[in-house]
């Protein structure tokens, strides 16, 4: 089992919109990615969170660091899979592993 892993997001949060509004986000960006938008661009243009400056790199973390689900989700992931949405209290998440 791995302890530690690094990877990206890219957050949607409901501040200021609705829950369902931000799931319908973050799955267009999904698609654009899916599609073959780069992950890091995406992240700069859309993502809520600070790490969007770094590409919605968030570094290496450990297991414990972070929210519960969206652990679940990090550490389920292969290297450059990028996850479905993930639902946390700060809203929607992609995920991408990135080692």
């Amino acid at each position: 089992m791995t302890d530690s892993i690094r990877a990206s997001h890219i957050l949607r949060n409901t501040d200021g919109r609705s829950i369902e509004d931000a799931l319908k986000e973050i799955e267009d960006i999904k698609t654009a990615i899916d599609d073959g938008a780069d992950f890091a661009e995406q992240a700069r243009e859309h993502s809520d969170c600070p790490s969007r400056r770094s590409g919605g790199d968030l570094g290496n973390f450990g297991r414990g660091q972070m929210v519960a689900p969206f652990e679940d989700a990090a550490f389920a992931l292969g290297i450059d899979e990028l996850s479905d949405p993930v639902e946390t209290e700060f809203g929607y998440h992609l995920i991408l592993r990135t080692a």
